[in-house]
């Protein structure tokens, strides 16, 4: 019955993560998949959270499902979080929020969303960006193209290139974009860049569809959130799928929320209705236990405070592991050109090393990083940074 179903291929990054886990060596390094750890090369649990997770110990009650949208309480935090408490209730009454299964899910139902009412609609993705944006899109039946983003001589934002594709788009097509800590190369656009962007976007008649999942990483809270709420300013119609894995790190839980801010309140109630039937059609209701946690801590001034500070910390964690790393490098090899580590933003970097030199890094020195180049600093430790540096250096000039 099943003699014809093809072998899966795996996917690139999960896969050698599974490869890292079979490395018998002991100094192994993964910095190839897209988690926070700590010195202790541990994920870890927020202070915040586990205050939260007390007390919903204390407190027994049924599990009952959850609505389609999800909880009420986390959906109403989930938007404050993404276009901010100060955009006010007339914004609250145009955008219908629902909670998913991650970023994914909300990437996954936003898509089957929009294939059921944008059918001729193409859909437009960095070059590069997250592998699975192309799966999530294509699987909901969409042609997926790529508008130019990155420059490999400047390590930073193609930008002429991208307004130039996003100008010869035809009206109503979908453009996927980061709103901050670009996966996978961690070249983010200026605030003067995303307002050319938005009157681009706005002219032209195009969909933008942000996907936020590492809000805090970059910036700040409210700073890495800028472009999802100035378009929305704006009045521009737009799709934003967030995520909490990283920024309450609880993975597991796959806490998530897509927003659809529309043109009035009477779209909005339209908008959320058939957002709730592709829910139905998926997976019928989202898990409770993430939203409570993140709910608890959101309620209480006290918990949120802590939350923030320790988030905070992280941010300033990753910030100092890339100076660590450059400054090694440039002191191992000083004609080499790894500025990209200053001014790229969040969790990844761009290398720029070709395939040779990574397969290299992962056989002689256990270092992994997936073969698009792109390394997860978020993964790397102080302790690690020396003998990282000391690998890169080596293949870089091996001859």
């Amino acid at each position: 019955m099943f003699q014809h179903v093809e072998a899966f291929a795996g996917d690139p990054i999960l896969t050698l993560n599974e490869q890292f886990a079979a490395d018998p060596r002991q100094d192994k390094v993964n910095l190839s998949i897209g988690v926070y750890l700590n010195e202790q090369q541990r994920i870890p649990l927020m202070g915040a959270v586990a205050a939260a997770e007390e007390r919903l110990a204390q407190s027994f009650h049924p599990h009952p499902y959850l609505p389609m949208a999800g909880s009420p309480s986390y959906r109403e935090h989930a938007r404050r979080l993404v276009f901010g408490v100060q955009a006010g209730e007339p914004l609250a009454d145009r955008v219908a929020t629902i909670q998913t299964l991650g970023g994914s899910g909300a990437l996954k139902v936003g898509g089957d969303f929009l294939k059921a009412w944008f059918p001729q609609a193409k859909v437009w993705v960095s070059d590069p960006t997250w592998d699975n944006h192309k799966g999530i899109f294509g699987g909901a039946g969409f042609e997926v193209g790529t508008y130019p983003y990155y420059s490999r001589e400047t390590h930073g934002v193609n930008f002429d290139g991208m307004l130039a594709a996003l100008r010869a788009l035809p009206a109503g097509d979908v453009v996927v974009l980061h709103a901050c800590c670009h996966n996978p190369t961690g070249a983010d656009l200026s605030l003067q860049q995303w307002h050319d962007l938005a009157k681009v976007v706005q002219e032209r008649g195009l969909l933008p569809f942000f996907d936020i999942a590492y809000q805090g990483f970059g910036e700040g809270i409210n700073e890495d959130a800028y472009a999802i709420r100035y378009f929305a300013q704006q009045g521009i119609p737009l799709l934003v799928a967030g995520s909490y894995s990283k920024n309450f790190a609880i993975y597991g839980e796959r806490c998530g929320s897509l927003h659809v801010a529309c043109k009035d309140a009477d779209d909005a109630a339209k908008v959320f209705g058939q957002l709730q039937s592709a829910v139905r059609k998926i997976y019928s209701n989202p898990p409770g236990y993430g939203a409570r946690i993140i709910s608890t801590v959101l309620d209480d001034a006290q918990l949120r405070a802590q939350w923030e500070e320790e988030l905070t910390a992280m941010r300033v964690r990753m910030k100092q592991i890339r100076a660590e790393l450059y400054a090694q490098l440039k002191a191992k090899l000083p004609g080499g050109d790894f500025e990209y580590l200053r001014v790229q933003q969040g969790m990844f970097s761009y290398t720029g090393l070709p395939v040779e030199q990574i397969r290299k890094l992962r056989n002689e020195h256990g270092v992994y990083l997936i073969e698009s180049g792109r390394m997860c600093l978020a993964a790397l430790t102080s302790v690690g940074v020396t003998p990282v540096a000391n690998a890169m250096v080596k293949v870089i000039t091996e001859v």
